[in-house]
């Protein structure tokens, strides 16, 4: 009987100690989850709750129960903005100042450093870049790793199905560790948008119960062109912009300033398109048709954005998830054409490459200058919109100038990761950026760190509310005060000769050091 009752003793004090490490192990991170959305070309006055006409409900629902940034910058280009994204440093420090052709050096990536620190990592769109993501931090990714791709297919023809339009060659896709290319998907209502959001859904359900946060990263690859979009959303905004150039524009700077976007320092620039009624019917279709589908894209991005939100609220993750939305640059007046292209093709379907083109991306950009490419406030500024319930004052705004490399220090701060000296036995620069945790907070509007930028012939620099930018290598450096005039009408560089040569020189100093 001793023997037995001692035998339950050593019983129930194993149970005890195992349930305990179970508990203890089981236990759950409360730290939060992370999830950044990056949009491509997309234009600073683009959505909703940014001045545009076009739906986007679930990204006006996240600004309003958020933030909305006034002076959020890019790189004016895809892939070196995306380099910053992932890496917190600049473009001219992780190998992706001119090219994409090589692997990131001397920096570690978002994955890389979360991944560390405990966090489920996941990447869903477009990475471009030469290495898989795979490789690089993330548990999981799946999507396009170079620059852009038709939207419905991006690999070969399908039977019953025209040729989808292309640059060059079909694309390469990766799914996890393993590269397809070119890569052409069975499913027949393929497109990158909603498979982007497929796959990331599929990730969300998957380590739902997992005891550790997340970190989601989503790269679509809209409204870049091609300007591609299902029928029942392009169907949306038939007719909407037969008003053309002129009169969007106007009303998205009325809505920007009624809304308390910006005030009436924000003087609207100069137009630099073309005008509306200079141009022949067939031209005023053409291009009314082509902002019908720019907009479809968008509204279908926003779409997408609101299965991720009905997910979180399914897995009780919500209220423990702080979003992010960025673009990758200002809109595109790039155009691309193709000698393969099917002109008799409609605007938004798969067998025609169509651009949005300089005329319409200047009213993306309202009200601000030029486009990518440019590093004027059209090329480089960016809406952001930060979720995060309990930590963001509900429809606040904040005019903290930030840029991409601030990522990187904000979730090492909000993770408590570590920042390492050195990845795979090569040194890392160290973080370039500033936390962006007192702008949530709304007790910073002030930057500590002089922000640059170079891409091709533009260059700029940003020292406290002081500007400098040129668009080509001849040009003299124009001088703008952003506090006074954000829209860089007034070049005040001949008023200000000694300021121009002190800043001009911090920008060289800057620059010289990557022997460029």
């Amino acid at each position: 009987m001793k023997k037995h009752l001692i035998l339950i003793l050593l019983v129930t004090i194993a149970a005890g100690f195992l349930a305990s490490c179970t508990s203890k192990s089981e236990s759950p991170d409360t730290r939060p989850n992370i999830i950044l959305i990056l949009a491509d070309d997309m234009g600073w006055s683009d959505l909703g709750c940014y001045g545009s006409e076009v739906s986007t409900p679930n990204l006006d629902g996240l600004a309003k129960q958020g933030m909305r940034f006034t002076n959020f910058y890019n790189t004016s280009k895809c892939f070196p903005s995306r380099a910053c994204l992932l890496t917190g440093v600049y473009a001219q420090q992780n190998g992706y100042a001119r090219n994409f052709s090589g692997p990131i050096t001397n920096a570690v990536t978002l994955g890389e450093v979360l991944g560390e620190a405990g966090y489920r990592t996941l990447f869903s769109g477009k990475h471009h870049g030469l290495e898989n993501p795979y490789d690089r931090g993330f548990d999981r990714y799946y999507g396009l790793k170079e620059g852009a791709c038709n939207h419905f297919n991006p690999g070969l023809q399908r039977e019953g199905e025209p040729a989808p339009a292309r640059k060059g060659r079909a694309r390469p896709w990766c799914f996890d560790s393993i590269m397809i290319e070119p890569y052409t998907p069975v499913e027949k209502d393929f497109y990158t948008t909603d498979y982007f959001t497929k796959h990331a859904l599929g990730w969300l359900e998957e380590y739902k119960n997992e005891q550790k946060p997340f970190f989601l990263y989503l790269a679509y690859t809209v409204p870049h062109d091609p300007l591609m979009a299902w029928k029942e959303d392009i169907d949306k905004y038939r007719g909407r912009y037969d008003v053309g150039y002129e009169e969007i524009r106007a009303r998205r700077y009325a809505k920007q300033l009624e809304m308390g976007l910006i005030d009436e320092s924000h003087i609207l620039s100069e137009p630099t398109h073309v005008p509306w009624a200079d141009l022949p019917d067939d031209i005023q279709k053409e291009e009314a048709q082509k902002m019908e589908v720019y907009s479809a894209m968008t509204d279908r991005l926003d779409q997408n954005i609101g299965k991720i939100l009905e997910k979180l609220k399914e897995t009780g993750d919500i209220e423990n998830t702080l979003i992010i939305f960025v673009s990758d640059n200002g809109a595109s007046a790039e155009m691309v054409r193709l000698k393969t292209d099917d002109d008799n093709a409609e605007i938004g379907t798969m067998g025609r490459w169509v651009s949005l083109g300089g005329d319409w991306a200047n009213v993306s950009n309202t009200p601000y200058r030029y486009y990518k490419n440019n590093s004027f406030e059209g090329g480089i500024k960016t809406p952001l919109i930060a979720y995060w319930p309990g930590k963001i004052e509900p429809g606040s705004f904040s005019a903290f100038p930030g840029h991409f490399i601030d990522f990187m220090p904000t979730v090492v701060e909000i993770s408590g990761a570590s920042y390492p000296e050195s990845n795979m036995g090569n040194p890392v620069v160290p973080m370039q950026g500033q936390s962006l945790i007192p702008a949530f907070k709304g007790t910073s509007s002030e930057r500590e760190k002089t922000l640059f930028w170079e891409w091709k012939a533009g260059k700029a620099m940003r020292k406290g509310d002081w500007k400098i930018v040129k668009l080509t290598l001849e040009q003299d450096w124009e001088l703008y005060n952003l506090a006074e005039d954000p829209t860089e009408t007034t070049n005040l560089s001949t008023d200000n000769p000694d300021l121009v040569t002190e800043l001009g020189d911090l920008y060289m100093k800057w620059y010289s050091q990557f022997g460029e």
